[in-house]
């Protein structure tokens, strides 16, 4: 049972469609912890750009699949996007992290991948 994502508007998306729902998941598992690396690496090394670009990748499908990391998330993006040098964002990058690492586990256990 989800407790770190939700399939509400993965299911209205996919109009009850269980394949395609199974297909949503897979690229979430797929795309999403690769994005997240992305993320736990520019930001030490205060790459801008990258985070921005992994963030924002990042962003419709933690919305899609509700996560609660979402808003860090936004912060994150933020960050990159207008190059905040003077703001720490590592606890919005850890939320972000632990967030993506929860749902990854519970989608793969809940979908068998």
């Amino acid at each position: 049972m989800a407790q770190h994502y939700t399939l509400d508007r993965v299911r209205e998306m996919a109009d009850n469609d269980e394949d395609f729902v199974m297909a949503l998941a897979a690229a979430f598992i797929e795309e999403v912890p690769v994005d997240a690396d992305r993320l736990r690496k520019a930001i030490p090394e205060n790459d801008f750009y990258e985070a921005y670009q992994a963030a924002h990748k990042m962003k419709p499908t933690l919305e899609l699949f509700g996560l609660s990391s979402y808003d860090a998330l936004i912060e994150v993006q933020d960050w990159g996007k207008f190059e905040q040098e003077d703001k720490d964002i590592t606890s919005q990058l850890q939320i972000v992290l632990e967030g993506v690492e929860n749902a990854a586990a519970e989608i793969r256990s809940d979908f068998n991948l």
